[in-house]
Parts: C-alpha cells; sequence; structure tokens
C-alpha cells in the first residue's frame, strides 16, 4: 500500500526550510559541488572525514528542503540541484534588499536637506596644540 505524496510547504515555510538546510556549512559545500554537475552520495562523501551514511543524511536535508533531487540512472542514483530553489531564494533577499535601499535613499534625502539648510561648513578655530603640530 502506498501512501500519498506530501503536499507541498508554503512559500513561507519552504523558505525556511532552505535556509535552515543551508544554514550548515558541510551542507552549503555539497550544494556548491552540485553546481559543477549531478554527483552520487559516495562522489559527494569522498572529500569529507565523514561516513557516507552521514552525507546521506545530509542530502536528505537538503532533499527535505527542495534543493536536491535524487534520480535514477541504471545502479547509480546522482543528487541533482533544483534551481528553481534559488529563484525563490532570489526573490525573498531581492525584496528586502530593494527596502533597505529605498530606507538609504530617504535618509539620503534628509541629510542632504539638512546640510543645505546649514550652509558652508565654519570653520573652527584651532587650538594652541594643534597649531603647533602644523
Amino acid at each position: 500500500m502506498t501512501s500519498a505524496p506530501e503536499p507541498a510547504p508554503e512559500p513561507d515555510e519552504r523558505l525556511s526550510l532552505v535556509f535552515s538546510a543551508l544554514a550548515d556549512p558541510t551542507r552549503r559545500d555539497i550544494v556548491a559541488r552540485l553546481t559543477a554537475g549531478d554527483a552520487t552520495v559516495n562522489e559527494l562523501a569522498e572529500p569529507y572525514d565523514v561516513s557516507v551514511q552521514a552525507v546521506s543524511k545530509h542530502i536528505r536535508v537538503l532533499e527535505d528542503a527542495g534543493l536536491v533531487s535524487r534520480s535514477r540512472d541504471a545502479q547509480r542514483r546522482p543528487c541533482h540541484l533544483e534551481a528553481e530553489v534559488f529563484d525563490l531564494m532570489t526573490k525573498w533577499i531581492e525584496r528586502y534588499r530593494r527596502a533597505a535601499e529605498d530606507r538609504y535613499r530617504r535618509l539620503d534625502a534628509v541629510l542632504e536637506r539638512m546640510d543645505a539648510q546649514d550652509g558652508p561648513p565654519v570653520p573652527t578655530p584651532r587650538t594652541t596644540k594643534e597649531a603647533e603640530a602644523s
């Protein structure tokens, strides 16, 4: 008896899963390595000083977050990076980047108005010590 597939997580929940999965440096490295192409768990485990089972657990977390999928290629089960998840992350980051830029633009405008109201800077008198140091 097969179970029904789990429903896809909501976008905010999926984003949380993605960022949580990428919080681990080993998983970030696995993702970086998969940008070069598909690889098996054994191939991905080679550079790490941990068991293949431990790397497989990392890959499972990446799969649960939707960052990685596995396919069947005869006897191989290569891991594949799912690029559309990065679009979701990019959209989220871009929204907050634009909001921060808008705040900085408004702050720049306020500072420019303040500078214009103050007029040109007035030189401050030098102290005796400053004059001697010159």
